[in-house]
């Protein structure tokens, strides 16, 4: 080699080293499949359920299929004559004039004595009315229930105009 060609070879910049090669990745040893024996708890598939889905015995219905019920007879015989009498029809509730006519009676005993009775005369006029519109209701104690309501509604207005007078209520509006 000549001398120039050292010089420019010196005088050139040492190269880096190139990286390693990635080493090949060694190839996994495969082993065989180690079969396990079945446990105890599962049974064993036979031949015939190749595919899935295919019966394998046991049971012969769908789980949502009905079950056959045999049908036992327990009670009589639905064909017999009746031996009861049918039932008789309620009759409507009576005795809406009575409590009119009750109603009156206590509404006038105490319109007697004082002003403060109308109330209960008014609910025996009121009852006795809604009596008169039943049929079933004693028509002749509903009217006597209104006469004697209106009588104490009468006398319970008098106490009440005597008293407002012995007062002088009624100064103030006139």
């Amino acid at each position: 080699m000549s001398g120039a060609d050292e010089d420019a070879t010196t005088d050139a910049a040492p190269t880096p080293p190139a990286p390693p090669a990635p080493a090949a990745p060694a190839d996994p040893v495969i082993r065989p499949a180690a079969v396990e024996p079945p446990s105890l708890d599962v049974a064993p598939v036979e031949a015939e359920s190749a595919l899935p889905g295919m019966h394998r015995g046991g049971f012969e219905r769908w789980p949502t299929a009905p079950v056959g019920v045999t049908p036992t007879v327990t009670a009589p015989d639905l064909d017999a004559p009746l031996m009861w009498a049918p039932a008789e029809p309620s009759q409507p509730a009576r005795g809406m004039s009575a409590w009119a006519l009750g109603f009156a009676i206590v509404a006038l005993v105490v319109a007697m004595f004082v002003g403060w009775g109308f109330p209960i005369g008014l609910v025996a006029i009121i009852t006795a009315i809604i009596a008169l519109r039943r049929p079933l209701e004693s028509r002749t104690a509903a009217v006597w229930a209104l006469v004697l309501g209106a009588v104490s509604l009468l006398y319970s207005a008098g106490w009440l105009v005597f008293a407002t007078t012995r007062t002088d209520l009624l100064a103030v509006f006139g």
